[in-house]
């Protein structure tokens, strides 16, 4: 039978690979945002820099202090990429989100979707579509794209697996086994969320991968925490029940809180993964989990596939990325079990 040898949560997003002066490129966005959420509530940015004043955000946004937080980012992220090398794992199983890219939010966007095919398939922004990056987007791109057109391998065995026997216990599935090349739109290829995996925790020696794409960003279809917790642990038994010898890594990627942190909700969600505590990871609430936070629901999926392996370990890093007093920033975390 597969045996899941690898367990890891990390964040994926542009603080990680942008400099601590590019940073600061999203502040026009934040500032034009008049509905941030955060802690069930939505608010402009004054608002938020009012409602966060005595937490004294901007001493942690300087540029000496963004410095030294990025250095401790990349040093997670080397450590990531080390445990993942020594766990020699064959399979990747990804729980990530799709953010307007495989999928377009005009068109169709599935809650839930298991890939299917044979090659995933990634590379750069053209020039056209580089000019349709929001500020501070398009200079990350190095860190979830390689420099040229660039195939990986899929696991057809496993995804198929996973999709009948998922379909059978009642999860609603969409099945993709190609990647689309939408004319005019912003990007191509494999989403970041895996890219990035990809990129720097693999680094670009990509083992046979299964995605599993999330909504976790555009109403109506969100599915819950509770629904990714259960669908985590039927993947995980799935894995587990698999005829085959692979040894098996399980990601979640995304998360922590962003575009607003929110340290104490990070914190929560770091404890129940020390303490396997389902409860409250399902207790979450859709308020809580939108915007960029909502990428914490790909951790809960990835908890529902470990909590019951007899992996362990802990917190490689925990690093609060703030760009403002407003508290706007990305938090990034980073968690591996052994």
């Amino acid at each position: 039978m597969a045996k899941i040898v690898l367990g890891m949560w990390t964040t994926h997003g542009p603080t990680l690979s942008t400099t601590p002066e590019e940073w600061l490129l999203r502040l026009p966005a934040d500032h034009a945002n008049k509905a941030h959420p955060f802690r069930s509530g939505t608010y402009d940015f004054d608002s938020l820099v009012k409602l966060r004043q005595d937490e004294e955000l901007g001493l942690q946004c300087t540029l000496e202090e963004r410095t030294l937080r990025y250095t401790r980012c990349r040093a997670a992220v080397a450590k990531m990429a080390d445990l993942f090398d020594q766990a020699k794992a064959d399979v990747a199983v990804i729980f990530g989100n799709d953010q307007n890219e495989v999928f377009v939010k005009e068109a169709m966007v599935p809650a839930l979707t298991i890939f299917n095919g044979a090659t995933i398939w990634n590379e750069p922004a053209s020039e056209d579509q580089a000019r349709m990056h929001p500020p501070g987007i398009h200079a990350a791109e190095w860190g979830h794209k390689p420099p040229q057109y660039t195939e990986y391998p899929g696991q057809t065995d496993l995804a198929n697996r996973l999709i009948g026997q998922l379909t059978c216990q009642g999860f609603d599935i969409a099945r993709a086994s190609e990647l689309p090349r939408p004319d005019g739109h912003w990007h191509t290829g494999i989403g970041h969320a895996f890219g990035f995996i990809f990129r720097q925790i693999m680094r670009d020696a990509v083992i046979p991968t299964v995605p599993i794409i999330a909504n976790t960003f555009f109403p109506p279809n969100q599915p819950t925490a509770q629904r990714m917790f259960d669908l985590g642990r039927a993947v995980g038994a799935a894995i587990r029940a698999w005829d085959s010898d692979a040894r098996v890594a399980v990601f979640g990627s995304g998360g922590m809180s962003h575009f607003v942190i929110d340290e104490q909700l990070d914190q929560q969600v770091i404890a129940a993964l020390a303490n396997r505590d389902a409860d409250f990871l399902t207790s979450l609430d859709e308020a809580t989990l939108q915007s960029g936070t909502s990428e914490l629901k790909n951790w809960i999926g990835a908890a529902g596939c470990l909590f019951d392996s007899d992996l362990t370990g802990g917190v490689v890093d925990y690093v609060p990325c703030y760009r403002s007093a407003a508290g706007t920033g990305t938090a990034n975390g980073f968690v591996a079990w052994t």
